[in-house]
C-alpha cells in the first residue's frame, strides 16, 4: 500500500536541493567557526555567508540573526530574553500573548511568570484572530514584551502582525513573533512587518530538524538564556551547526517558489470533504489563513479515531499539533474559539506540501468519506443542529 503525507504543520520533508546543501556542507566542514586556523575560518565562512543569505530572504542585516536549534528555544530565547533582563533591570515584567500560541510561546511566557513576570492572555475571535484594539486595552507601563505568532499552526488563521507590532510599538512595548509556519513558505520581510523579534525554525519549510534562528532588531537587548562562550555576538552560546545553518538558509530562500500551488489543492480537499460528507464544517479564518492548511470538525467522530482510519488508508494527517500528540484534553486552539470539548476532539488537521499531487488529495477525499462512513457506523451519533446545516 502507498502513503501519503499531509502533516507538514508537524514537520515537512527536507527538500532535495537543500539535502544536498546539508550533504555538501557536512563533507566540506570540519572546523569549528570559533577556531582561527585555516579549517575554523572555512567553517566560519560558511556560517557567515548562510546568515547573509538568510537576511537575504527577511529583509534584515545578517548581524540581527541568531542561529538556534530551532523555532522552541527562538522562542524561549525571545521571551525569556526578553522578560528576565526587564526583572533584573526593574523588579517589573509584564507579557501580553495569545490563547492560542504554539506551547514553546505559552509555556515559555508561564515559566517567566513563575519567575516573578505578569502574564495576560488575550482571546480570539471565533476564527482565531487578535484584535489590535485588545492588545492597546492589555499594554502597561510595565509592558516589556508582546508575543503573538504570524500563523496558527493548528487551524492556519493568520494574525494581523504588522497592525499587532504597531499597535505594541505604540504602547512601548516589543513585540515578538513565532512565524515558523509562514517563514520559507511565503514571502516574510520583517522590517515591512515591523516586528522586533521573529522566531524561525528550518523543519516547517523543508529545511533540517534541529536549526532555527531568532531575528532581533538591531537595538533590541535581551539576556541570554545560555551560558558558555562568546558565540553569535553573546545572544546564544554553543558551537554553532554550521551545515544546519546552510540548509535553513538554502530552504527558506528557495522555499516560497516550491510552496506555490498549495491552496488550489487545499481548497480542492476542501470542496471535496465538505461536499462528500455530512456534518462536517471548517475551522480558522476562511479568508486569511496558510495556504496548505485546512482544519475541519466531524461531527459524532473522534479526531484520533480519523487520524488512525486514515493512516490505515495510507493518509498521514494530524488531529492537532504534533507538540501536543498525547494530551488528554482536546486543543487548547480551538477551545480558544469557543468549542466545546465534544467538538474539539472531532476536529482533524490536514496540511500539504510541495510533494502532494491532484490524485493525492482526490484519493484522501475518498479515504475520509470511507473512514467517516465507517466510524459513524461502528459509533452512530446524531448530527447536532450546528453541524447539520454547515
Amino acid at each position: 500500500m502507498s502513503h501519503y503525507y499531509f502533516d507538514h504543520n508537524a514537520t515537512s520533508p527536507v527538500a532535495p536541493g537543500v539535502l544536498q546543501c546539508l550533504v555538501d556542507s557536512i563533507a566540506e566542514v570540519s572546523g569549528n567557526a570559533s577556531s582561527i586556523h585555516y579549517y575554523g575560518q572555512a567553517a566560519k565562512r560558511k556560517l557567515e555567508g548562510a546568515r547573509r543569505k538568510l537576511a537575504g530572504s527577511l529583509g534584515c542585516d545578517p548581524r540581527e540573526l541568531v542561529f538556534t536549534s530551532g523555532g522552541t528555544e527562538s522562542d524561549n530565547l525571545a521571551i525569556l530574553g526578553v522578560g528576565r533582563k526587564a526583572l533584573r533591570e526593574t523588579g517589573r515584567a509584564h507579557v501580553v500573548t495569545s490563547a492560542i500560541e504554539h506551547p514553546a510561546v505559552l509555556n515559555a511566557c508561564t515559566q517567566l511568570e513563575r519567575e516573578g513576570a505578569q502574564l495576560t492572555v488575550l482571546p480570539v475571535d471565533g476564527v482565531g484572530r487578535v484584535e489590535p484594539g485588545d492588545v492597546k486595552r492589555a499594554l502597561r507601563p510595565d509592558t516589556c514584551l508582546v508575543s503573538i505568532h504570524h500563523a496558527n499552526n493548528e487551524i492556519g488563521t493568520i494574525e494581523p502582525v504588522a497592525k499587532l507590532a504597531k499597535a505594541a510599538r505604540e504602547g512601548g512595548a516589543l513585540f515578538h513573533t513565532d512565524a515558523v509556519q509562514t517563514v520559507g513558505r511565503t514571502p516574510v520581510d520583517a522590517r515591512v512587518l515591523g516586528i522586533d523579534l521573529m522566531s524561525i525554525g528550518g523543519h516547517k519549510c523543508g529545511g533540517p530538524k534541529g536549526v532555527g534562528a531568532l531575528y532581533i532588531r538591531k537595538g533590541v537587548e535581551l539576556d541570554a538564556i545560555l551560558h558558555g562562550g562568546h558565540h553569535e555576538r553573546d545572544r546564544r552560546a554553543g558551537t554553532e551547526n554550521v551545515p544546519g545553518a546552510v540548509a535553513l538558509a538554502a530552504a527558506i530562500s528557495g522555499g516560497p517558489d516550491l510552496w506555490i500551488g498549495i491552496a488550489g489543492l487545499r481548497d480542492r480537499l476542501e470542496r471535496g470533504v465538505l461536499a462528500r460528507v455530512p456534518g462536517t464544517r471548517l475551522n480558522g479564518d476562511p479568508s486569511s489563513r496558510l495556504s496548505n492548511t485546512s482544519n475541519i470538525a466531524f461531527d459524532g467522530i473522534g479526531g484520533e479515531a480519523m487520524v488512525i482510519s486514515l493512516d490505515l488508508r495510507g493518509y498521514a494527517v494530524s488531529s492537532g499539533s504534533a507538540c501536543s500528540s498525547g494530551a488528554v484534553e482536546p486543543s487548547h486552539v480551538l477551545l480558544a474559539l469557543g468549542m466545546d470539548k465534544q467538538t474539539a476532539r472531532s476536529c482533524v488537521r490536514f496540511s500539504l506540501g510541495p510533494g502532494n499531487t491532484v490524485e493525492q488529495v482526490d484519493g484522501l477525499i475518498e479515504a475520509v468519506a470511507d473512514s467517516v462512513a465507517h466510524l459513524r457506523r461502528v459509533s452512530p451519533a446524531p448530527l447536532t443542529r450546528e453541524f447539520a446545516h454547515a
